[in-house]
This record gives structure tokens, C-alpha cells and sequence, in this order.
């Protein structure tokens, strides 16, 4: 059994971070079950070259950047929710989903939309985004809006993926307002929602904000958010009586430190739910020879549990991983229309 392997047979499910489907195929024989995409991933992926031929005639229909980026995004991810649909029609729609996420512009601080547009508008493109497609989860941030769209968009039975949550307070909002729509179908015989819970960047928060935390407590605040998060979600599904489960997806787990090991978040949250690993993370664990076993239900010590109560304000480290979120998604998707602005240019030379 090797480390991967391992870590599936405690319990995890294991989704890869790229739609790349090349690393696709590599991590599916590794036991890879489903995929997440973002801006930032369509961009590196396009800025390869590897798929100027499906946008060479794009270009020629005349079409401007945005629609492209949006053709290719799409694209990419029906390549991706191809080769996972196997492990969808296998677990009935429990398993073998990619995310697709929504625009990140509708949060641009620097168009400041009204809030009841940015409600529609997540509403309107998770519906359109959605359609005809099984095995793609629509990927809708906790933000305001966000949260506030999420409601209807389960109402109208879409798997949805609640995205860039910090806090217990986030995921509850988020669960709650699909929870309202779930009890709205007519049939929950397809409903699925996850929440993935980002861990990582806590910990660069705590770094830069929390210096005064003691040392056994640093770099576990991220790691007692995720499992406290983690516990709150299995207790409130558990007489909900559903067919599907209702997970908590474990994400940014790659390392933020050097001196630490690359397979100290994937060690950590092992044995249920979700882990959406960056593909150098499941390398590196791959050659670890870790064998993982469950330790989800396994806190710090009371005394550190306490410390990091008392010092941590998650109101503050909600709002400033909040607007550093945002800031990492659209700036990529900005990015992108440039990439495909300069690919144009490459193309026809105008």
C-alpha cells in the first residue's frame, strides 16, 4: 500500500486541484475520485500553449476575450467532469464531481456592483453554468452575495461547492441558506452540497497577525478550525436522512512553510470528507511512504485549544482572508482576458 493509497483507505476522498488532464489521468490511478478549478488554474493552463488550437478558432469567429475565457473554462472543465464521470454513474452522484467556478468579478471591489445584482447574477450563471452537466458542482464563494444566492440555486437542485470559507460563522450561513433550498425540492434524491474549508492560509494568518500565540499553538489554528468545522458538519447532516452525503472539503493543504512537511495538512484531516490537493502535494506524498490513518476526531490539548480561543479573533481573520481571497481570484480572472487578449494578437496579429 502506498501513501495515497493509505490516505483513501482511511476514509478521505481525494480530489486534485487542476483540471489538467494529464494530471487528471496520472491522479485518477492514484485514486483520484474529482476535480476543482479556479481562474487561476484555467489561466496556467491555457498560458501553456497546449490549447491555442481551441482557441485559434475562437478568435476567428471574432469573438472578445471574456467569452473565450468562459468557452475555454467551460471546456476544460467537460474534459475534466469526462474523465470522473465513471466514479459519478458508480456512487450514484456521491462522488466524481468537478467545480466550476462562477465569475469572480461579480466581488471586483473596483466596480462595487449592488448586492441584489451580484445575488442574480451568481444565481443566474450557476443555473446556466449547471445545465445538462451531472457531474459539475457550481463553485459559489461565502461571501455575501454568495451566500445569500445559494438558497435558490438549491432550490433549483444544484450540486454546489461553497467556496473561500474561514469560519464557522461562513459555513454555517452557507449550509443553512442550501439547507432552506434543499427543503424546497420537490425530490433530494441528487442533493449534494460540500463546503470546502481552507486551512493553510489560517495558518500564514496566525503567522502575520498572532505572533503572540505560543509556539505548540502556531500552525495549528488551521487544523482545529477544519475539525471543529468538520464535527459541526457531521452533526447537523446526521438526522437529515439523505441519500447523499454533505462534505466538508479540506483545501489549501499545501504547505505554506518550507521547514514543514508537505504532507502535514493531508495527515492531519485524514480519514473522512474531502482533501482537494494541489498536484505537488499528492507527489510529494506519493514519495513520502506516510502511511495515514484517521485523526479528524483528534485535537490539541485543552491548554492549546484555549490559547488559540483566546487570541484568535475570527471576526478579523474572516475579513482579512475575506479580501485576500477575492483579490487571488480576480486578479487571475483579469489576467486571463489579458492572456487571451495577447494569444489574438499571436493568432491574427490585431
Amino acid at each position: 500500500m502506498n501513501s495515497l493509497e493509505s490516505l483513501i483507505g482511511s476514509g478521505t476522498k481525494l480530489w486534485l486541484d487542476s483540471i489538467d488532464p494529464d494530471l487528471i489521468a496520472v491522479n485518477k490511478q492514484w485514486g483520484a475520485t474529482g476535480a476543482t478549478s479556479n481562474p487561476i488554474i484555467v489561466h496556467d493552463l491555457i498560458r501553456t500553449g497546449r490549447f491555442d488550437p481551441d482557441i485559434e478558432p475562437l478568435v476567428y469567429e471574432g469573438l472578445e476575450s471574456s467569452p473565450i475565457a468562459w468557452r475555454m473554462t467551460d471546456q476544460l472543465v467537460r474534459r475534466a467532469q469526462e474523465q470522473f464521470l465513471d466514479v459519478w454513474e458508480r456512487t450514484h452522484g456521491n462522488d466524481g464531481y468537478v467545480s466550476f467556478e462562477l465569475d469572480s468579478l461579480i466581488e471586483d471591489p473596483g466596480v462595487q456592483l449592488d448586492h441584489n445584482i451580484r445575488v442574480g447574477r451568481y444565481i443566474d450563471e450557476g443555473l446556466h453554468w449547471s445545465e445538462g452537466h451531472p457531474n459539475r458542482m457550481i463553485k459559489v464563494p461565502a461571501t455575501v452575495a454568495g451566500i445569500d444566492a445559494l438558497e435558490e440555486l438549491a432550490a433549483q437542485g444544484v450540486p454546489l461547492n461553497v467556496t473561500l470559507i474561514f469560519s464557522q460563522r461562513q459555513y454555517e450561513a452557507a449550509r443553512d441558506a442550501i439547507w432552506r433550498g434543499a427543503q424546497r425540492l420537490g425530490s433530494r434524491a441528487s442533493f449534494k452540497s460540500v463546503y470546502s474549508i481552507f486551512v493553510s492560509r489560517i495558518d500564514a494568518y496566525t503567522d502575520q497577525h498572532c505572533q503572540q500565540l505560543a509556539a505548540a499553538a502556531q500552525g495549528l489554528v488551521g487544523i482545529v478550525n477544519a475539525k471543529r468545522i468538520w464535527a459541526l458538519n457531521q452533526a447537523f447532516w446526521a438526522d437529515k436522512q439523505l441519500p447523499l452525503s454533505q462534505e466538508i472539503v479540506f483545501a489549501s493543504t499545501g504547505i505554506k512553510k518550507a521547514a514543514d512537511p508537505a504532507w502535514k495538512y493531508v495527515a492531519a484531516l485524514a480519514g473522512s470528507d474531502i482533501q482537494t490537493n494541489p498536484p505537488a502535494t499528492n507527489d510529494a506524498v506519493l514519495k513520502s511512504h506516510q502511511i495515514f490513518r484517521p485523526t479528524l476526531r483528534e485535537l490539541p490539548t485543552a491548554a492549546i485549544l484555549n490559547e488559540i480561543d483566546r487570541i484568535v479573533d475570527f471576526k478579523h481573520l474572516e475579513a482579512t482572508l475575506m479580501r485576500e481571497g477575492i483579490e487571488k481570484f480576480v486578479s487571475p480572472q483579469v489576467a486571463l482576458r489579458h492572456l487571451i487578449d495577447s494569444k489574438r494578437l499571436q493568432f491574427v496579429g490585431h
